[in-house]
């Protein structure tokens, strides 16, 4: 019989992967290195991105025609997860693409992604919060999420910067500058108390800009990442792994069989490998 206080310690190894879905590699190395620098050293993690066919090429999912060419990839991602021993499976889009189709095949792998993980831990530090994002094409489906979660009695504002997510990286300073001018926008506008940044690849700004603004600035890599392995050492710790009842129960092996969706090998194009420490 299990006693409580018996539980595995926080030490105990994870496995977990982040998927980065889009077909190219160009980010790969950036989101390992962030990850590398405030994983938990009990932590293995796979960053991946996307095996797509020709003459499919995709740098972004910022419209719904792009985003529709991954959503069974990285659903069939979530099955390799859930039938390689992976504790957790990050899915790096703020578009949450394709979670609910992911966690109803993760097996025991629990799900996360950054638009609800930035939500979740912004709703802890303030009453109102806004988002800065690219362009104006990303409001309605981001708006979708968020009242979805439930939390868009919450939401301030979205703020613009007018770049689109292969301009983030190029022109860092530039990049910055209008982060900048968004928060304080926000901030004087719109009463924001605190901030998420919009996408996964609006990496690298948040500490210089929440040092300067003295506010939460939520970056959705470490937001998404942190959930996901906090969520999976709970699942080690205290077998809190996705329910499998009703709603989120998957396919019967039967079914998923006679289906062939998952025949072949996963859509998995390049990997990372951060080990434990």
């Amino acid at each position: 019989m299990h006693i409580e206080g018996n539980e595995p310690p926080a030490t105990s190894p994870l496995k977990l992967l982040w998927v980065n879905p889009v077909n190219t590699p160009d980010y790969d190395q950036a989101i390992a290195d962030l990850i590398a620098s405030v994983k938990l050293p009990n932590s293995e993690v796979h960053v991946v991105s996307l095996a797509l066919p020709e003459p499919i090429h995709l740098t972004n999912l910022e419209w719904r025609v792009f985003e529709s060419q991954i959503w069974f990839p990285v659903t069939a991602i979530s099955r390799y997860a859930a039938q390689n021993g992976f504790d957790g499976y990050a899915i790096g889009c703020f578009y949450d693409t394709a979670l609910d189709e992911a966690r109803e095949i993760s097996g025991d792998a629990v799900v996360c992604a950054p638009c609800e993980s930035a939500l979740k831990i912004i709703s802890n530090l303030c009453n109102r919060f806004s988002v800065v994002i690219g362009v104006e094409k990303w409001k309605v489906q981001m708006e979708e999420r968020i009242r979805h979660y439930g939390y868009y009695d919450q939401l301030a504002s979205f703020r613009t910067i007018g770049l689109h997510v292969d301009e983030f990286q190029k022109d860092p300073a530039k990049t910055a500058a209008a982060i900048r001018l968004a928060v304080a926008e926000a901030i004087e506008i719109d009463k924001a108390e605190a901030i998420i940044l919009g996408c996964t690849i609006e990496f690298g700004f948040y500490a210089e800009l929440q040092k300067e603004f003295g506010i939460p600035i939520i970056d959705a890599v470490y937001a998404c990442y942190k959930s996901t392995e906090y969520a999976a050492l709970n699942k080690v710790q205290f077998g809190w792994k996705p329910s499998r009842l009703y709603s989120m129960a998957p396919p019967d092996a039967a079914r998923l069989e006679a289906s062939g969706i998952f025949a072949g090998d996963p859509p998995i194009g390049h990997r990372i490998i951060v080990p434990r420490t």
